[in-house]
């Protein structure tokens, strides 16, 4: 199905094409993806991981304190960080006291520190991995790291400029509305139809995975 008429759905939707283009996320390279460091990395992974479950701005608000109290979010550190350390982040009022999140951080951790261990840094493994099988790196992403199921890799994964898309609301009551979805959201099978809807659409137009998505959710909601 043409992706077309759900661009100009989209546009009438934002007030025309030159206001929906400027909503569109910012799409990183690979040199780019590579050149970020493997701690904004971690940084970007624990943001999400918090927020997950919870009001989003209270963790914005709050980050710079989270970044202060995790000390710069270094891997090679975190990764073997004392039981000590992280009990007494359970007590620090500059973040959110949540100790099973708290924990994940070490966890994900050790998830850079391998990935960079075998491609130079976890920046050239995402770089070198193919938008058009984000459903592989998200299943690797929830099984090497901790608590970045549902939907808390694709957002982490958006935040970096990876190429892909996100399955929120109004992208799946999108891609049910054109018919290319009857999975479960959240389930391998939902993910894998909408890796083909996007795919298809994005060997149609040769807009960026990451716009399509954000297309398609504007032709639905706000």
């Amino acid at each position: 199905m043409s992706f077309s008429r759900i661009y100009d759905q989209a546009a009438a939707r934002k007030g025309g094409e030159v206001a929906l283009r400027s909503l569109l996320p910012k799409v990183a390279g690979s040199g780019e993806l590579q050149a970020m460091a493997d701690d904004r990395y971690l940084s970007e992974i624990t943001r999400c991981v918090f927020k997950a479950g919870f009001v989003w701005r209270v963790i914005e608000n709050k980050w710079p304190g989270f970044e202060a109290a995790f000390q710069g979010f270094v891997p090679l550190y975190w990764q073997q960080v004392p039981p000590e350390v992280l009990e007494d982040l359970a007590q620090d009022e500059r973040i959110v006291r949540n100790m099973q999140k708290i924990r994940t951080v070490p966890e994900n951790a050790r998830m850079i520190v391998d990935a960079a261990r075998d491609h130079g840094s976890f920046g050239a493994f995402l770089g070198n991995w193919p938008s058009e099988d984000q459903v592989g790196l998200l299943l690797w992403l929830k099984r090497n790291g901790t608590r970045l199921g549902g939907n808390t890799a694709q957002y982490f994964l958006r935040r970096v400029g990876w190429d892909g898309f996100i399955l929120s609301p109004d992208v799946v009551a999108g891609l049910r509305r054109e018919g290319l979805l009857d999975a479960t959201p959240g389930s391998k099978k939902a993910l894998v139809q909408a890796q083909q809807a996007f795919t298809d659409w994005h060997r149609e137009t040769g807009l960026p995975y990451s716009h399509l998505s954000r297309i398609l959710s504007y032709s639905v909601g706000d």
